[in-house]
């Protein structure tokens, strides 16, 4: 197999993604004077492409794959091979939107009243196409960056990225639309999609990168049960599957083991106590593959 050029998203998503891809067993170190990360395989060379960019150079075929926003995607409007979401960001699993913000004092209460008035953001092509779904008529400009500051003197709106909402609310904007969410997406080029050596080299990538995100919300369960308490134990675990019981050396006694959302953790952990589990022991999880 030739070696699979793989984009690394620069910015915002980078050491996320660097993250988890340690996680999933390949480490990758970058230099601050290189755009080309080292990666321990052999097979894959890195690039460090923006997010914004990287969804065209895998069209073009430059990169036969990469990580990027399904905004940027759009954005581009890039024919490539949606691989696989991959639901993480820079601070959270929360979705990233491009919302449309106005002065906090601004009269512009829907987007109706952008008729006529002037948008500025990085999505030029985003935002026209969601002023054409609602039928208003305004100037869309290329912002070069620092958007948030823009209203209202340099535009009436701006449509911007955020994940918390903080940093809309620190500059005295309140979000008035929606103009989209978007997610982290593993693509590939149409070309190197055909190639079957890399077809599954990618699709490697891509089950072991999603089984650290599905391990990230989820923790491992043990626990001592009396054989009489079993099925009460299992009938109240929100297990992915039927949880794994082992026999002790006590006959009457097994260990139970599961995986459960870790959100559920501490309601249910006195629960088990209640119905006779002992021993209870949380651990945390590396993948967890689907």
């Amino acid at each position: 197999m030739s070696i699979l050029q793989l984009g690394i998203p620069k910015g915002s998503l980078q050491d996320s993604t660097i993250d988890i891809f340690a996680k999933a067993g390949y480490k990758i170190t970058v230099s601050s004077r290189s755009y080309y990360p080292v990666i321990n395989d052999d097979d894959i060379e890195c690039m460090l492409i923006r997010a914004q960019e990287m969804a065209r150079y895998v069209d073009e075929g430059i990169l036969d794959a990469g990580l990027t926003g399904m905004d940027w995607i759009r954005e581009t409007d890039a024919n490539v091979v949606e691989v696989e979401e991959l639901v993480y960001g820079k601070v959270g699993k929360n979705p990233l939107r491009w919302v449309l913000a106005v002065p906090e004092n601004s009269e512009i209460q829907s987007i109706k009243d952008l008729e006529g008035k002037r948008i500025a953001t990085e999505v030029v092509n985003l935002t026209n196409k969601f002023l054409a779904e609602h039928k208003v008529n305004a100037t869309v400009e290329f912002s070069w960056g620092a958007t948030e500051v823009k209203p209202p003197k340099l535009a009436d709106a701006i449509v911007e990225i955020t994940e918390t909402g903080s940093s809309i609310k620190a500059n005295h904007l309140r979000i008035i639309d929606v103009v989209c969410t978007s997610n982290t997406w593993l693509i590939a080029n149409n070309e190197t999609w055909k190639d079957a050596a890399k077809r599954t080299k990618i699709e490697k990538l891509a089950l072991l990168l999603k089984s650290v995100l599905s391990a990230e919300s989820r923790v491992g369960l043990m626990m001592n049960v009396k054989r009489d308490n079993i099925q009460g134990i299992i009938e109240m675990l929100p297990a992915l599957n039927r949880p794994t019981v082992s026999p002790l050396i006590d006959s009457d006694w097994v260990a139970l083991n599961t995986v459960v959302e870790e959100k559920v953790v501490r309601n249910i952990i006195p629960q088990l106590l209640e119905r006779g589990a002992e021993g209870i022991i949380e651990y945390a999880l590396n993948k967890v593959v689907m």
